[in-house]
């Protein structure tokens, strides 16, 4: 059996719920249990062991992991209006960032490495699970925080403010949407397998589009949220066209983001594809 990970973020998991639960058809492959991790999790399991057959990954990781995985074009999460925020508790512009200390939701997310490419300003990143940053921002216990996921519905709840949406200054740089995070597979398992498994994905991202009903009660057993509005809006957001197929948009998108990545010195040269041909 092929093993797979992904969030426990609703987006993940309405995408997965039709492959999890053998909704998809004879003709996909094995699946044993999923493990449902952080992102940041998810990452640093690829990058240090490659430890799972397909998982989900920040566009950050994937850079740094093209030698042992290949991305693929279904489950993926691009967008627009969808980016990471910069979020503080009073009014600070980007050189300002010198000196802060700013929370991000790991060192390989998508968004710790859009906040570099924002702003080069010497300021201390301090990595914390995602869920802990607004928090912590509120309390002072750091002076900024770069927030994911739902937090972007909630963060005037704990009385911040937004100084950057660091997917609206990609936008207006690259003129691209914003690659957050993309469903990886092994390269080893060859092209006949990843596309297999790939079209599987789609036909899980299908159902849920088509009925997304059945997925209900698995996404609230994991969401960090349960408002149903605040679901609603995380999926509405995080889960598009992209999500079946990259196309030549995401996978442009993705391009500019590597390009940008490894031009910055962030990412390493690589020579492999990034996808199956």
């Amino acid at each position: 059996m092929l093993t797979i990970g992904f969030s426990p973020c609703p987006n993940d998991t309405f995408i997965f719920h039709g492959l999890v639960h053998g909704l998809t058809g004879a003709a996909c492959p094995a699946f044993a249990e999923p493990l449902l991790a952080d992102v940041e999790t998810l990452n640093s399991w690829a990058m240090a062991e490659a430890r799972l057959d397909v998982t989900k990954l920040s566009f950050h990781a994937l850079g740094h992991v093209l030698d042992d995985y290949v991305l693929l074009r279904a489950g993926g999460a691009l967008g627009r209006g969808c980016g990471p925020l910069l979020v503080a508790r009073q009014p600070m512009s980007g050189p300002d960032l010198a000196g802060k200390r700013i929370a991000i939701p790991g060192r390989y997310t998508t968004a710790a490495m859009l906040l570099q490419l924002f702003s080069r300003a010497d300021y201390e990143t301090v990595p914390m699970s995602f869920e802990t940053i607004m928090p912590s921002v509120a309390r002072g216990e750091v002076d900024c925080g770069v927030i994911i996921h739902e937090s972007r519905f909630t963060y005037q709840q704990h009385n911040l403010i937004c100084l950057q949406d660091l997917g609206a200054w990609w936008e207006a740089a690259t003129g691209h949407a914003i690659p957050l995070g993309g469903i990886a597979a092994r390269r080893s398992l060859g092209a006949e397998l990843l596309r297999r498994i790939e079209a599987c994905i789609r036909q899980s991202v299908q159902l849920a589009f088509a009925d997304a009903a059945p997925s209900r009660a698995y996404i609230k057993r994991y969401a960090q949220e349960l408002d149903e509005q605040v679901i609603a809006s995380h999926i509405g957001l995080y889960v598009n066209d992209f999500s079946e197929d990259l196309g030549e948009a995401g996978l442009a998108a993705v391009a500019e983001f590597l390009t940008r990545g490894r031009a910055a010195g962030i990412l390493p040269a690589s020579p492999r594809e990034v996808v199956i041909c």
